[in-house]
Order: C-alpha cells, then structure tokens, then sequence
C-alpha cells in the first residue's frame, strides 16, 4: 500500500499529477482514509504502471483514460505491446545514435561517409510511419490502402524507394540557403509529393499536414533535427508556398 508521496516517488513523478489523475477519473486511489490521505493498492499501482507507458508513447490522457478504462482490457496484453514498441523505438534510437556518431566523425575528418548515411534514419519504415500518422489526421481507410500498396513492392524496389528519398531530403537540405520559394526548393518538393505517391496519393491539405507533422511533432522532428535544426521548418515553409502557387 502507499500514499500519494510514497507513490509519486516510487513513480517518478509528482503528487500533484496523482492528484490530477484522480480529479479526471483516470486513477482513483484504492481508498481515502478517514485523514483524507489517499492510498494505493496493487492494482491502482499497475493500472498507474499502464498509464505511464501509455504517456511515453504521447497518447493523450482522454485516450488513455478509454483504453485502460475498458471491461476487456488485458493488462499482460498490454505489456507485450509496451514492450514491443519500447524494442521498435530502441531500434529506432540506436540507428539515430550510429547516424549521429558517424556524423561527428565525418566532420572532425576521422572518417569518410557516403552522403546516404547522413540520412540513416529515413528509413522506408520511417517514411511509412510518418505518411500513416498524416493519413489518421485525414481519413483513415487511405491507411489500409497504403499497406496494401507497401507491401506489394519488392524488396529490392523498397531499397530503390528508400534511396531516392534520402536523395530528395539530401537536395532540400542543399536548397536551404536560396529559400523555400527558390526554383530549386521547389523542384526538390515536387520531387517529394511524388516520392509520396509510393505510399498514398494526399490532396494539398494533407501535403500540408504531413509537412506540418514532421515541424511539430517530436518523434518526427527528431530525423531533422539530427540534420539541421532549420530543416524541419523550411521543409513547411516551402511545402506551404508550393500549394499555395497551385491557386
């Protein structure tokens, strides 16, 4: 059993978010005692477990709060899946760490690199999730669609598609210092809408908010990041200009 303190440290987190979590119905406390502490049992310490996990994978609280809250939802269920994504993302965070390490090394002169391999992690299942997450903003059946799609190339044209977009982000990070509404930016996002197309055909609006997705989000700015600080916001500065010369 703990109270809210002992809770909070054994968590990682402060008694003021238990507090929180109990004023919208996300996790109440197993019981109240007579002095108004609050106190947890086992199963309010799994299901804070649950939710916890479920943050680090930036689902919003309401959604978490539908998830956890449902009569069938299996908590070992739960944790394989927990488990599975936190291995994708250590996978994920590994290629960003070699990509980086490289890097380094080729700019202090230790080391030759292909450019490819400044762009190591836009992966083709990078780019997948990166278009899936834009077509959930929009209409989800494109997702289905999609899949289909993906996995009807074989694996040596998954390589071709995956290396003429490190190509495209190569040309836009070389067309930064002319502008994102130079000729040359724009070919390279032309280029882009294209590449696009191997996974889904987006209107303007989702070209947008796909370019918007990569600005914004973290997981995703993170790619950019590792690039140039800048890139991720000229990318939707001259995206944003291309659909709007179209008018």
């Amino acid at each position: 059993m703990f109270t809210v303190k002992q809770l909070s440290k054994l968590a990682g987190i402060t008694p003021r978010t238990l507090h929180h979590y109990d004023a919208i119905g996300l996790l109440k406390p197993s019981w109240v005692g007579d002095n108004g502490y609050r106190y947890y049992e086992e199963e309010a310490v799994l299901r804070l477990q649950q939710i916890l996990f479920y943050r680090e994978l930036d689902l919003p609280l309401e959604d978490i709060k539908k998830i956890v809250g449902r009569r069938d939802f299996d908590v070992l269920g739960a944790l394989q899946s927990h488990k599975d994504a936190l291995k994708a993302q250590v996978g994920r965070l590994d290629r960003l760490i070699q990509t980086v390490d490289n890097t380094i090394s080729y700019l202090k002169g230790k080391k030759n690199m292909d450019e490819k391999a400044l762009f190591a992690g836009f992966t083709e299942e990078e780019e997948k999730k990166y278009t899936e997450e834009a077509m959930h903003m929009y209409d989800p059946r494109a997702v289905k669609a999609s899949a289909k799609k993906w996995n009807a190339y074989s694996t040596a044209e998954k390589k071709r598609i995956r290396d003429e977009g490190n190509a495209v982000y190569k040309d836009i990070l070389a067309s930064m210092p002319k502008g994102p509404s130079s000729p040359e930016a724009q070919a390279c996002i032309e280029r882009w809408r294209r590449h696009i197309e191997y996974f889904w055909i987006p209107n303007d609006e989702q070209l947008v908010g796909l370019a918007d997705l990569y600005n914004a989000d973290s997981r995703f700015k993170a790619n950019f990041d590792k690039i140039d600080p800048q890139l991720a916001g000229f990318f939707l500065e001259a995206v944003r200009y291309y659909v709007d010369s179209k008018d």
